[in-house]
């Protein structure tokens, strides 16, 4: 019975090592940022019910997360998507927070304790792609996935446009929309590229949702979620995908050139 569950979920010996070391994140982020915690935990009132005041969706979100990434875990690719995660994740958040678009309620430009779920969610929408390449038929034709790809990405470009406007001026959202434009317009797996986008906003709208209904953070249009802020996820995930493409064939070229003494046993 237990090997049928951990075949269904997918767990393996890494699953175990990969879950402890994300409870060990939240510890420290916990243990470093304890005021955070303190101010967080100081709004629970005895007098009500617990069940009331918990926060089912943060919960939901937690535990959909940690099973995601515990789902058939690979090191030898997990650590190439937590790395670029991790750089990922600090640039969107200089960008959005420097600008302005969206502010923390601490004020930070951009807050470090929020770096580390951004790899994180980038696990899980990896999870969430596999998923969705297994399930979707294989036999829809190409021009289908290259017809979705332009309506995904042309519209999320043009309302990338509208939401950013108020930064135009701004060298970091010029640099975001070259970036954009530039994935857009370079694709190298249409079907691939589709449902990565698509998990990602799946992903996005639950942890937008959260963190703007709790007043985490706010962007300068104060929608709960904005739909560009949903979308957005999508095409971070797109760009972490891709971006670390890039960076394994790189490190592949380099290790090629590297030169290695092999010595034949005697």
């Amino acid at each position: 019975m237990r090997k049928f569950v951990l075949a269904l979920l997918g767990w393996n010996r890494t699953s175990l090592w990969l879950m402890s070391a994300f409870l060990a994140l939240v510890g420290l982020i916990g243990y470093f940022w304890w005021p955070l915690l303190q101010e967080y935990l100081s709004y629970y009132d005895p007098s009500y019910p617990w069940w009331i005041q918990m926060d089912w969706l943060m919960l939901g979100i937690f535990t959909g997360m940690s099973l995601l990434i515990m789902a058939k875990a690979d090191l030898s690719k997990d650590l190439w998507i937590i790395g670029v995660g991790l750089v990922g994740g600090l640039v969107i958040e200089s960008w959005g927070t420097q600008t302005e678009l969206w502010v923390y309620y601490t004020l930070e430009r951009p807050p470090l304790w929020i770096i580390p779920a951004w790899p994180i969610a980038s696990l899980s929408i990896d999870r969430l792609v596999r998923i969705s390449q297994n399930a979707l038929p294989h036999r829809l034709p190409m021009r289908f996935w290259q017809a979705l790809y332009g309506l995904t990405f042309g519209g999320f470009a043009v309302l990338m446009a509208i939401f950013v406007s108020p930064t135009w001026n701004k060298s970091l959202t010029i640099a975001a929309s070259l970036l954009v434009l530039f994935l857009s317009l370079t694709p190298t797996d249409w079907r691939t590229a589709v449902i990565t986008f698509w998990a990602g906003a799946g992903l996005g709208y639950f942890l937008e949702l959260w963190g703007t209904t709790r007043e985490c953070w706010t962007y300068y249009t104060a929608e709960t979620p904005p739909l560009f802020a949903v979308l957005a996820h999508g095409m971070a995930a797109v760009a972490f995908w891709r971006a670390m493409l890039v960076s394994q064939r790189i490190f592949h070229a380099l290790a090629q050139r590297l030169p290695y003494r092999t010595t034949l046993p005697e």
